[in-house]
């Protein structure tokens, strides 16, 4: 009897499989029957309200841009119509015919949608072409697409840092989420250094084993404050140290270099307009990884990674992101396609788009409106508190018909809230004025801090910092053809 007790027990326990103890049904039904069950609602209210305290609510506006009207669209009601200053479709390029006219072809050959994921119906022609044209353009062997770069920078970290033995990855304290979302799907350990600090990245680096596998994540333009990352200096860090590179160029393809690689192209820009090729000797041939949108500049939806042949293949079938997710539609493809290409010929969209901000930038620094220095195509400009700031963004809609968000935290620290500026080709003279004069008013009306202001407190986010170096604009005049204008003007002058 005991025997057979025993092995009954045995089996209990092996057909458990490990799920935790044994739970007799009538202690089970006792104790559904005495409990509450949880209020998931009030739960759902309650995490609502911390927002709303903290005033990180993030409120919508319904806002329609007009193909036909770029940079306007129409509120809710299709009568009202206001100028938008804060998109990131910065030079315009999703009205653009070329874009447009090639995607309505699509559309009506291939139809809507891609069928399925890339594995199952879903990989076209279209897909491997846009895919030939990224790593051109990146001076890399390969690149793969997927559904947004949020989910290319964390399926890929996400996935490469597990599958490296030991991997350590280095982030940039201002990284964004969708890369630090992947550092943690990774289960690596991370170790944050200070916001382009060369000296804390090498310390960092220093304390770890050389034998050791290490990413270096960070980004070419950081979207919130505009500053650029020291991508030379990483690169030579890496080497030294046995690091990979994993360079997010989001906010920076089709906006620099000439042809629209992105800062690392920038940075050799003279180079990489005399030899456009993979082997060129400039810095983007050292760039490990590259991600990409072709949601921002190009004017489309998605995103991509590029790098060598075996990388990109590794990713392509181990991470889930990629694998188990709908293709981008055939009209979308073939419209990035085209953006990339007519990008990488063109940069009279990019070279106004740095006119204009130059221009936005200086008008409102001659107002005293405080514009956080930077030397890229961002126009951060400075409130300190979260209050403020949306009602400044509520006032120039409601009031002004300009429409400009207001970023709060978590996406800037508590204290640096800011309105986001994004002058595109399609701002004109009169638009820059309204924008300068409202924004002018509403400092007034209600006292926000202008530049003397911070300055006499000390500065807040780079903003009237004493004795702080202008930073030189990643564009020179030259790049941009000014220096012609100045010669020209320069020989009338002297002609009169």
């Amino acid at each position: 009897m005991l025997r057979r007790c025993l092995i009954l027990i045995f089996f209990i326990l092996v057909s458990n499989h490990g799920q935790g103890p044994i739970i007799p049904a009538a202690a089970t039904a006792v104790s559904h029957q005495t409990k509450k069950h949880f209020d998931y609602e009030s739960f759902y209210q309650e995490e609502l309200d911390k927002k709303h305290k903290d005033k990180s609510y993030r409120y919508f506006n319904n806002i329609n841009r007009l193909a036909q009207k770029f940079p306007r669209a129409h509120t809710a009601r299709v009568t009202d119509e206001v100028t938008v200053w804060c998109a990131n479709d910065y030079l315009g390029m999703g009205r653009s015919p070329v874009l447009t006219d090639t995607m309505k072809r699509t559309l009506d050959r291939y139809g809507a949608g891609a069928g399925g994921t890339r594995n199952i119906a879903g990989n076209a022609d279209l897909h491997l072409r846009l895919e030939s044209e990224l790593a051109d353009l990146h001076h890399t062997e390969g690149a793969l697409v997927f559904s947004s770069c949020y989910v290319a920078n964390d399926a890929t970290l996400s996935t490469l840092a597990s599958k490296l033995p030991g991997c350590v990855i280095f982030s940039d304290a201002l990284n964004h989420a969708s890369m630090i979302q992947g550092m943690r799907h990774s289960g690596a350990p991370k170790k944050i250094f200070r916001h382009n600090d060369m000296e804390h990245l090498e310390q960092l680096l220093q304390s770890v084993d050389p034998s050791v596998p290490k990413i270096i994540a960070f980004e070419s333009v950081y979207s919130m404050c505009g500053s650029i990352g020291p991508i030379r200096k990483i690169v030579d860090l890496a080497k030294k140290y046995g690091a990979i590179t994993f360079l997010d160029e989001v906010h920076a393809v089709g906006m620099y270099g000439p042809r629209g690689a992105g800062v690392a192209e920038h940075l050799d820009y003279d180079l990489n307009a005399a030899n456009p090729t993979m082997g060129n000797g400039s810095i983007l041939d050292e760039i490990d990884i590259v991600t990409g949108t072709l949601g921002k500049a190009y004017g489309v939806v998605g995103g991509y990674i590029a790098g060598s042949a075996y990388l990109v293949d590794m990713i392509r079938s181990y991470a889930p992101g990629f694998i188990f997710t709908t293709s981008l539609p055939p009209a979308v493809v073939s419209g990035a396609m085209e953006s990339v290409k007519y990008l990488k010929e063109s940069s009279a969209e990019r070279s106004l788009q740095q006119i204009n901000t130059r221009t936005v930038k200086s008008r409102l620094g001659d107002i005293g409106i405080p514009v956080i220095p930077n030397p890229s195509h961002i126009v951060p400009v400075l409130v300190g508190d979260a209050a403020a700031a949306k009602l400044a963004s509520d006032e120039l809609l409601s009031e002004h018909d300009i429409y400009v968000q207001s970023i709060n935290y978590p996406t800037v620290p508590v204290g640096e809230e800011r309105l986001r500026i994004t002058p595109t080709p399609g701002h004109n003279a009169p638009m820059i004025d309204e924008l300068v004069h409202s924004l002018d008013k509403i400092w007034t009306r209600y006292g926000f801090k202008r530049l003397d202001d911070w300055s006499a407190q000390g500065g807040c986010a780079g903003v009237g910092v004493e004795n702080a170096v202008e930073p030189t604009p990643m564009w020179t005049d030259k790049q941009l053809g000014l220096d012609k204008v100045v010669d020209s003007q320069q020989a009338a002058s002297n002609t009169n």
